[in-house]
């Protein structure tokens, strides 16, 4: 996103369309409170129209959400697209880490 300031966007291992971003929430626990992860909006054949989404649980979590969403933005684009595909296959979200910020 930095390079072309839009989501990166890619060919999921079933063949659709997915655009990645990245997002944050509030995680509930006072001791790390923000937690950022990846959110990927599956595109449909043709008409650009949105059709679905898959998300993982939160990659990183700590004190800010600045924090966080730069932690999850340093993820490279292979690590992003191999985590595309194992959501995609079912395959179980990578574990949440802890950021130190």
């Amino acid at each position: 996103m930095a390079v072309h300031a839009r989501p990166a966007a890619f060919e999921g291992v079933d063949g659709m369309s997915y655009s990645a971003d990245i997002l944050t929430d509030t995680t509930g626990d006072a001791a790390l409170p923000w937690g950022a992860y990846l959110f990927f909006v599956r595109w449909g054949r043709g008409e650009p129209e949105a059709v679905g989404h898959l998300e993982t649980e939160f990659l990183v979590r700590g004190h800010s959400e600045t924090a966080v969403r730069e932690a999850v933005g340093r993820m490279s684009l292979l690590v992003v697209k191999a985590t595309l595909d194992g959501l995609i296959r079912g395959a179980p979200a990578p574990q949440a880490a802890k950021e130190d910020t």
